[in-house]
């Protein structure tokens, strides 16, 4: 990557002190600046496209008065995203005398390396997981396993990382290592603002509205879980950014009495935790979404925008209902003008749609559920965490006296854009909701799309899959037990 594009000063703290950089380019990564820049090579360059998890870094910010702490994947972030905030990488665990922190000496406790090279980020994952739980107190195996969905070990084995995760809360913190929240509160508030030139994140959203008026070519990101990679693995380079994250009225997910809006710099972990709590049912199918270091970047704003055919987000939204809010900055009124429209009708091609290139999507509604309600959605990939469905199916219908009063499906997988399957809604729209209707409705639906065949899977596979997914939805409704592998019994394996 050429080191000629324009560039601003970048600052962060870090180790108790800040970093400023006079002359970071707008697309460089977090890993390159630590690694190239700063020559802290503890953090690792695996995959660079935020799946194996070797470069984990922990990233802290000032949210209402708290230090909030979140892992993220260093290659795939955008440096000049954590401008203002506090940098925590691999090295700043160990004490200046040597001293182990209890993630890092429980890692060694319980043989949780081998090669190594996975390790750095593994630490980093459980180092937010013990600072979020109160210095590791009362982490559970399940917590650790979400914790860690992000991270990929191929020689160690997950189990003696699980058991580390259980014992660093046992174990003493070296003072020198021991992580100090006021302190970093107030080296964040010394921590100038950003220069906002060739990296633009605005902190309000008339200023980032105005801004994309202003550079309506500008490379519009939210958390790069996706532009990341076009700047890894396709070598794009951008000399110009426009960055959603900063503006706070869209940092918040705000409660209405029949939706919740959620704001485009919400990010994904958030953005799911206010769905889960208006429909728990969707706990699995959240958890599933990617690994908790790419929530934790990525927006669901984001996410909608891209439009890519395969993410799982869409569907479900269309399945709910959702509706989009697409803004601009009026100059003529010197207002701020806005839009809204079907999510299913946002999207005009292969993550092409209908937005102005003064126009930002700012706001997702979601309508609440209702008491006749029964929705699901599922997600078949090849793994179970941590990757791309080969078919995503969320079916939303709404049951009246035995029969299907409405029906709302939403399909990711089948097409250039995620759809809406309107054949075989009306297939289930005023039928008795019993077994026959149900098998109609699956032939309709392994019929109305024209999926490819990829490295995912087959086209007929993914037909044939569709039609299972209703069938089992049918299964569920009745009680029948033991659907979804989270829901089996697991035996666990004596060390």
């Amino acid at each position: 990557m050429s080191h000629d594009l324009p560039s601003q000063p970048l600052s962060f703290w870090r180790r108790g002190a800040p970093v400023t950089l006079p002359a970071v380019p707008a697309d460089r990564t977090l890993l390159q600046v630590l690694r190239d820049d700063l020559h802290c090579t503890g953090t690792k360059e695996g995959c660079g496209e935020g799946d194996c998890g070797a470069c984990t870094v922990v990233l802290g910010e000032a949210v209402d008065g708290q230090l909030e702490l979140k892992a993220v994947n260093a290659c795939i972030k955008m440096a000049h995203s954590v401008h203002g905030q506090a940098v925590f990488t691999v090295e700043d665990l160990v004490a200046p005398d040597g001293a182990l922190h209890p993630v890092q000496e429980a890692m060694h406790q319980c043989h949780g390396s081998q090669c190594g090279f996975c390790t750095p980020g593994f630490v980093m994952s459980l180092y937010a997981l013990y600072e979020n739980s109160g210095a590791g107190q009362g982490v559970t195996r399940e917590a650790a396993q979400a914790a860690l969905s992000g991270n990929l070990c191929r020689c160690t084995g997950y189990r003696p990382i699980l058991d580390a995760a259980e014992r660093m809360g046992q174990l003493p913190c070296p003072s020198a290592t021991r992580l100090d929240p006021a302190a970093v509160l107030r080296g964040l508030r010394t921590l100038g603002p950003a220069a906002d030139t060739v990296y633009q994140r605005p902190t309000s959203l008339q200023a980032l509205l105005q801004a994309r008026a202003a550079h309506p070519k500008a490379q519009v990101i939210a958390g790069t879980t996706d532009v990341g990679l076009w700047v890894t693995k396709l070598f794009r380079q951008y000399p110009q950014i426009l960055d959603v994250t900063g503006a706070a009225e869209l940092r918040h997910v705000e409660d209405y009495p029949h939706h919740i809006a959620i704001g485009a710099a919400v990010s994904l972990t958030d953005a799911y935790a206010a769905l889960v709590a208006e429909r728990p049912q969707l706990a699995s199918f959240a958890h599933r979404f990617a690994g908790l270091p790419v929530r934790n970047a990525g927006t669901l704003g984001g996410n909608v925008a891209n439009g890519s055919p395969i993410g799982d987000s869409m569907p479900l939204l269309i399945a709910l209902g959702a509706s989009v809010v697409l803004m601009r900055w009026d100059s003529k009124r010197r207002a701020i003008a806005h839009r809204e429209l079907r999510l299913e009708d946002l999207y005009t091609g292969y993550r092409q749609n209908v937005m102005r290139p003064d126009e930002l999507l700012c706001w997702i509604k979601v309508p609440r559920p209702t008491a006749d309600e029964f929705m699901r959605a599922d997600k078949i990939s090849k793994r179970f965490e941590d990757d791309i469905s080969a078919v995503c199916l969320a079916v939303n219908l709404r049951l009246r006296d035995g029969v299907v009063a409405d029906a709302s499906i939403g399909v990711g997988g089948v097409a250039a854009t995620p759809v809406r399957a309107r054949q075989t809604e009306a297939a289930l729209r005023g039928q008795p909701w019993n077994a026959d209707t149900v098998m109609t409705a699956a032939a309709v639906l392994r019929a109305e799309f024209n999926p490819i065949s990829d490295m995912r899977a087959s086209a007929d596979y993914r037909r044939a899959v569709l039609g299972n997914l209703l069938r089992r939805l049918w299964l569920d409704h009745q009680g029948v037990k033991g659907l979804r592998l989270e829901a089996a019994d697991h035996l666990e394996v004596p060390a």
